[in-house]
């Protein structure tokens, strides 16, 4: 992975979990080549480890394949919720965390 094609290493994206595309905004060009182009995705792959289903991908530089970052998005089911997670150098590193339920329980108001 290369800390020279970002402008900020892992990033905090707060809720934003891609399972594919790239955070072309945090791209500040290739080390390598010295272009900025498109990114493009390669060795993807998706599986299940336990539980979890796992994504993976590279980041790589359209000019050069040049490897940009890795990428590793998760989701899986934790009690009554549906977990997401992604980390990457690009994109970035966010969680998220949405019931499955019809009304989340952690959004209902106390009635007293």
């Amino acid at each position: 992975m290369c800390g020279g094609c970002v402008g900020t290493e892992f990033p905090e994206r707060g809720t934003t979990c891609l399972e594919g595309g790239s955070f072309l905004l945090n791209f500040v060009g290739c080390a390598q080549c010295g272009r900025r182009d498109l990114v493009l995705l390669g060795n993807r792959a998706a599986g299940l480890r336990g539980d979890d289903e796992i994504v993976t991908y590279d980041h790589l530089c359209k000019n050069c394949h040049h490897l940009i970052a890795r990428h590793e998005y998760t989701f899986s089911v934790v009690d009554d919720y549906q977990e997401y997670t992604m980390l990457c150098l690009l994109c970035g590193r966010a969680e998220d965390s949405i019931s499955i339920l019809p009304d989340d329980p952690r959004q209902m108001t106390p009635l007293f």
